[in-house]
């Protein structure tokens, strides 16, 4: 089926919203260095791109980044994801530069930045859901990591609750590369409709 992207991500009520695109996910001594370092390859330079063209377009972007105090306080312990979280050398915590926008990408005044202690992405249990239907959003350009587990979740939440949701799959990542790329085709295209940062941005031009 043909998708109009234009009317689609028209900024009137679209958001882009990245996915723990912070220092101590995919920066350069991130916790997980595998995949900060497919990232930054060609996911962090396509994310500083699109949202460059957001603000410019006067599309609202919002960054969701994930935290966990030190005595883990308010923090899932129930998968064995969190688990090896806890054991990792770069700790999230909250205040500190793990937790802050990768520079690439950046923030700027007039984006909102969401913190959450829970969850598996970005949008159960948090102010996202509430933030984007104040801003009259119902696009998502969703970006970010990881396509294994942080966009998957984020991209079926959005479904579940009524928003059309776009990868730009130049402008996520995973880990193997090509078991991100096959969740891509297999999954994520059956939900969302997946493009290229550069087919967003030309939308907007």
């Amino acid at each position: 089926m043909a998708v109009d992207l234009e009317a689609l991500v028209d900024p009137a009520h679209t958001a882009v919203v990245t996915q723990e695109c912070q220092n101590g996910v995919i920066g350069p001594d991130a916790a997980l260095p595998q995949l900060a370092e497919i990232a930054r390859r060609h996911m962090v330079p396509a994310a500083g791109r699109l949202v460059r063209a957001a603000r410019a377009a006067g599309v609202p972007v919002v960054h969701c980044v994930a935290a966990r105090r030190e005595d883990a306080r308010g923090s899932n312990t129930n998968a064995r994801l969190f688990l090896g979280m806890r054991k990792l050398p770069v700790a999230l915590l909250p205040g500190s530069s793990a937790v802050e926008v990768v520079p690439e990408i950046g923030t700027e005044a007039s984006d909102v930045v969401l913190t959450r202690l829970h969850g598996l992405g970005p949008m159960g249990g948090t102010d996202l859901d509430a933030v984007l239907r104040n801003l009259g959003v119902t696009t998502v350009v969703g970006v970010g990591v990881s396509v294994n587990v942080g966009m998957t979740n984020f991209a079926m939440d959005a479904v579940n609750a009524g928003y059309q949701f776009v990868l730009p799959r130049d402008a996520v990542a995973g880990i193997p590369e090509d078991y991100a790329e096959a969740v891509i085709e297999h999954t994520l295209s059956l939900i969302a409709t997946v493009t290229t940062v550069d087919a967003v941005t030309a939308s907007w031009a």
